[in-house]
């Protein structure tokens, strides 16, 4: 038995499993396809794998940290559990009505996305407490027994409650979950108090009731890891990365499963952060393409941009809007269905289309040779020369190239009436401008220039595509880190223990209170320090906090970060001072004569950031060693090159290679194209510039 710390990251994605076990300053990697039917058998298999390369046994694993897309999918898909709401009388249909604003505003067959739960799994209880927390009409047992009833007749297998402005007084909807627990013990609840205590009810109705759909099939799951991992002799704690970014205790995550909504995504951010941080980058796009999806995230001073409030299942692509939207912190970020697995086909204007259907693991792009006849994106990849078939997940898989050119010339070529590897273009450059499109919307709403960021590109695709999307985006300058093809789990093990405790209590500025802001951020910042503590009890827990501000009237709120020193003395001058400085900085000015209001105060406890220590760059100092030959489609040019094969594990620091060129591994290829150059610096990271020609 060993005595060093071996700790085990685990991201669960909708077409592979990542797994990397990081043990004597040492980290050791594996992708296995993911197994739907029973999650916890990759993860499983794949602990073995990293196992077996450390010479190490299961038992010597010390702590383990779990990101999955299992809610997510849960939710997308619809495959939750038997689930029943119930809130205040006379608001059964808020999840339906949603806010009755219109995404697409000119399309006359406009589909609203169906609710969660239809209308007769609703149900309402008498009883009112009103906008400043004062109950208006008062609520008892006998008014809750008659509804606790009809759903034990029912057998709701899990209750959602949400009451008009619980956030501000619980009481009532404490009283329900009472009530309700007495009569059915084996029921699971969640309480919007609890799991989204802010202002505005569809958004959090919705939040509670998608916390208690896939609570009962997260619960089950969590508990069926634990076991198989015991039964192979894994004895330490687990813990789960949650969609704010950081790490909380699989008991707090059981109950809280829809903080797990964007866990794999969150860790992929945490990653790209830890690379600028080393690098000393203050403006980075995050570029995270895995086998299903595409996320690209704003990194601004080594910190991922956080929200409270994204959507999940949009059923229009890049509609706000469109979706189920989820109130938890988290971290910004977009995602489109755009991964390695992403379907293709010819729509009726003759229009290649991409995603957001993927092949997934089962049966997977056409090319896995399981039974997929649709072509995918490593369909077009393979084509196009990118990728090695006979060396795919490091010759774990072997690709069938004639497979994936019969799925395009079928699905894509004999319609459009297009050669195989001209279709396989078409269908990538779709892809590529698809991505580029959703980071230039994302930039956009940020109010950013993205010609003045780096981009970090990591996941088992984003290295082929990264180098496209900077000469579309006009980035000049890519990193793809070691251990790219498994970024998400590697950013599990560099999270912090974090939880962020949020309260919608209204106040304008003209009616300041310092004495209840000073109270207010001191119970949230014991509430948040309280479940970090579930997981790390002796260690140094620092506090964040954030207010979220607008003007009078305005329907939505931009976040403002407090230092320490101005919560504990509040003072009404500088939270206007702040305000103004960062609305200006979003908007071009800010808006003369109107009061402000404070709506959401957020505390984030987190242990402190791991050490970071500064890359010495290179400037390049030798050529690169060549190992073979290349030849793959450049989509700047719209034409095959040809070129050299490298080997990441080979390259020594300081070596340059000049495009085209393309630079391999066992989880992934990293394509160089005619207008890029490459220094492989000390850390291993691959740094990807504009060629200049001389």
């Amino acid at each position: 038995m060993t005595t060093q710390e071996a700790r085990l990251g685990v991201d669960i994605g909708g077409t592979f499993t990542d797994v990397v076990l990081e043990a004597g300053g040492q980290s050791f990697s594996t992708k296995v396809l993911t197994t739907y039917a029973a999650p916890e058998q990759a993860i499983i298999d794949g602990m073995h794998i990293v196992c077996g390369k450390a010479n190490l046994t299961p038992r010597d694993i010390t702590q383990i940290i779990h990101g999955t897309t299992l809610a997510t999918n849960a939710l997308i898909e619809r495959r939750g559990a038997k689930t029943a709401l119930i809130t205040t009388e006379g608001f059964r249909d808020v999840i339906e009505m949603r806010t009755e604003s219109r995404f697409e505003q000119y399309d006359l067959n406009l589909t609203l996305p169906e609710p969660l739960l239809p209308r007769q799994m609703r149900y309402t209880v008498p009883g009112r407490i009103d906008a400043t927390g004062a109950e208006l009409r008062p609520l008892t047992a006998a008014d809750i027994e008659p509804v606790v009833e009809a759903i034990a007749i029912a057998g709701y297998e899990s209750v959602a409650i949400g009451l008009l402005h619980s956030y501000l007084n619980p009481a009532h909807e404490r009283l329900v979950r009472d009530v309700l627990a007495a009569r059915l013990p084996d029921v699971m609840i969640s309480l919007s108090c609890e799991v989204s205590p802010q202002m505005r009810e569809y958004e959090r109705f919705n939040t509670v009731v998608a916390n208690a759909y896939i609570k009962p099939l997260m619960k089950s799951y969590l508990g069926r890891l634990e076991d198989r991992l015991r039964d192979e002799g894994v004895d330490c704690a687990i813990f789960l990365m949650h969609s704010g970014g950081g790490i909380i205790s699989i008991e707090n995550a059981a109950d809280f499963p829809v903080r797990l909504v964007e866990s794999g995504p969150a860790g992929g951010a945490v990653f790209a952060a830890h690379i600028a941080a080393r690098y000393g980058l203050d403006k980075v796009l995050s570029f995270d393409m895995g086998g299903t999806t595409a996320k690209i995230c704003l990194i601004q001073n080594q910190t991922p941009k956080t929200s409270r409030v994204f959507e999940v299942a949009r059923s229009y692509r890049f509609k706000k809007g469109s979706g189920m939207p989820i109130s938890i912190p988290v971290i910004d970020m977009v995602e489109i269905g755009a991964g390695g697995g992403s379907l293709a086909h010819v729509d009726a204007l003759r229009q290649i289309r991409v995603g957001p259907e993927s092949a997934g693991s089962e049966p997977g792009p056409a090319c896995y040779g399981r039974g997929g006849a649709r072509p995918a994106v490593t369909d077009a990849d393979l084509v196009l020369g990118k990728l090695d078939g006979k060396n795919f997940a490091g010759g774990s898989i072997v690709l069938d190239e004639d497979a994936a050119r019969t799925a395009v010339l079928k699905v894509l070529g004999e319609p459009l009436d297009l050669d195989a590897k001209t279709a396989a273009f078409g269908l990538a450059e779709v892809v590529d401008e698809n991505m580029a499109n959703a980071a230039r919307v994302h930039a956009v709403e940020n109010g950013e220039d993205l010609s003045d960021y780096t981009m970090i590109a990591f996941g088992g695709a984003a290295p082929l595509h990264a180098a496209r999307l900077c000469e579309k985006l006009g980035v000049e300058r890519l990193l793809v880190p070691p251990g790219a093809g498994v970024g998400s789990a590697i950013g599990f093990l560099r999270a912090p223990f974090s939880f962020e405790a949020t309260r919608s209590v209204y106040m304008t500025l003209a009616g300041f209170k310092p004495e209840t802001v000073t109270e207010l951020l001191s119970e949230l910042r014991s509430e948040a320090t309280a479940f970090v503590r579930t997981c790390a009890p002796d260690a140094e827990i620092i506090a964040e906090y954030k207010v979220y501000m607008r003007y009078k009237g305005q329907g939505w709120e931009i976040p403002i970060t407090l230092t320490p020193e101005q919560v504990q003395n509040p003072d009404k001058a500088i939270f206007e001072e702040r305000f103004n400085a960062d609305y200006t900085r979003l908007f071009g000015r800010p808006v003369a004569g109107m009061d402000i209001e404070i709506t959401v105060w957020s505390v984030n406890a987190t242990t402190p950031p791991q050490p970071v220590e500064p890359v010495q760059q290179e400037t390049g100092s030798s050529v690169a060693v060549m190992n073979g030959k290349c030849s793959f489609f450049d989509a700047a040019l719209g034409a095959n090159v040809n070129g050299y094969i490298h080997h990441r594990n080979k390259l020594d620091s300081g070596a340059t290679i000049k495009g085209p060129a393309t630079i391999t591994e066992d989880e992934t290829t990293i394509i160089i194209p005619s207008s890029r150059k490459a220094i492989r610096q000390p850390d291993g990271c691959i740094d990807i510039t504009t060629q200049i020609e001389s």
